[in-house]
């Protein structure tokens, strides 16, 4: 069962996320049904109804999603958000073992701060010559940006390599960048 996230924006143009899913316990029929909700750029609130059926989880979905449009909260569409580009400079063209490290450590870490704030999502990973590019679709990539580097100093992933873009949802492949400012050189994904 997917993962069901919808957004509102009120008259003062706060954006408030909520969001639900069922997951299953290892080797179980038997799972946990998640509702996850906030304002978005700060830690949400979490309820969760355990030892939950798939059926009863499709249910509890069906009604989660009824109250969410009642509640004038709808999902986002792609366009409607933007890019967050992390990208790190590396050492060599191609990357080390250090760098795959360094690139599975800052995901795992920016799903979950990330997520919990209903900031976005790590959409992709790659690799250009000397750079390794991480990709967030966010709906408030400006927000995005401080929760990264919050995020990543938590990690203790290093700082001293990192950049930090945005863009357009149409035009990722024109990002300016937004940390650290001034910049030194253009920002280029190749």
């Amino acid at each position: 069962m997917s993962i069901v996230r919808t957004y509102r924006r009120d008259e003062d143009g706060t954006l408030y996320f909520r969001e639900a899913w069922f997951s299953t316990y290892e080797g179980e029929e038997l799972g946990q049904f998640v509702v996850n909700h906030g304002t978005v750029g700060h830690q949400s609130k979490t309820e969760t109804a355990k030892d939950v059926t798939a059926a009863t989880a499709e249910g509890l979905l069906a009604a989660f999603t009824e109250a969410c449009q009642e509640d004038g909260f709808m999902p986002l569409a792609e366009e409607d958000q933007g890019w967050v580009i992390v990208q790190y400079a590396l050492k060599t063209a191609t990357g080390t073992d250090r760098d795959k490290y360094l690139e599975t450590t800052a995901k795992e870490a920016l799903v979950g701060h990330l997520a919990w704030r209903g900031l976005g999502t790590v959409e992709s990973s790659d690799y250009a010559p000397h750079k390794l590019n991480i990709r967030i679709l966010s709906p408030e990539p400006k927000k995005a940006v401080a929760a990264i580097k919050t995020c990543l100093r938590e990690a203790k992933l290093d700082f001293t390599k990192l950049s930090i873009a945005t863009a357009p949802f149409e035009d990722v492949e024109k990002p300016r960048q937004a940390y650290p400012l001034p910049a030194k050189a253009p920002f280029t994904l190749a």
